[in-house]
């Protein structure tokens, strides 16, 4: 299963991260029988307190219930309003989630179609992402190679298969390069400019990024 916490497909507003969070926590509550706070936030990878912040903001909302337990402990059930919830907000979320993959699956092959007349083939992805998927199987449909991805920000040596550096340093040689980062894109667009000249430099229009001529 997903955690839309920890995973998403792209920027959130407030509110959607505030549907993400309710999302998330109706859940594991509906998955664990009698789950208590401390599992919760286990279950979510959060610290205890936010998933405390989280849970008062779905009682509130009648979504979750509380009964107590032996040794002041409390468990937590959903409410017929929290499985309605849950239920609206997993439709919302995939219909999200699918208008996203759509989207990115146009914005990346309009930079493909044009790396392939522009004889670029050697791409270079800068950021471990589900955008740098989409561009991967849209280059491998166009015959162009991807040689890797650059990310400063992950610990992991191998993404789709294929390297991933942390510095310019050790870098293949590559013909153009997309910027598929989704979290600090504009950050990595500052870093990588120094490196790269502006005409191989490529940003799906679907970060709402443009270069500066």
């Amino acid at each position: 299963m997903m955690n839309t916490l920890i995973y998403t497909v792209h920027h959130m507003n407030s509110k959607e991260k505030q549907d993400s969070a309710t999302l998330e926590i109706l859940r594991v509550i509906e998955t664990n029988d009698g789950v208590t706070q401390r599992g919760i936030a286990e279950k979510l990878d959060v610290a205890l307190g936010l998933a405390n912040s989280y849970l008062k903001r779905c009682v509130h909302k009648g979504l979750v219930k509380i009964h107590q337990a032996p040794a002041n402990r409390y468990l937590y059930y959903l409410t017929p309003k929290g499985f309605a919830e849950k239920s609206r907000l997993t439709t919302e979320y995939l219909s999200s989630s699918f208008n996203f993959y759509r989207h990115a699956s146009a914005s990346c092959g309009a930079i493909v179609k044009r790396c392939h007349e522009l004889k670029y083939h050697e791409l270079l992805l800068c950021g471990v992402s589900e955008l740098a998927e989409i561009v991967s199987i849209q280059a491998s449909e166009q015959g162009i190679n991807i040689i890797g991805t650059l990310d400063k920000n992950t610990n992991r040596t191998q993404f789709l298969g294929l390297p991933v550096w942390n510095s310019f340093e050790f870098l293949s040689e590559f013909d153009a390069c997309v910027i598929t980062e989704l979290r600090e894109t504009q950050a990595v667009i500052d870093d990588i400019s120094g490196y790269v000249k502006t005409e191989i430099l490529f940003i799906p229009d679907i970060l709402g990024i443009y270069k500066k001529i």
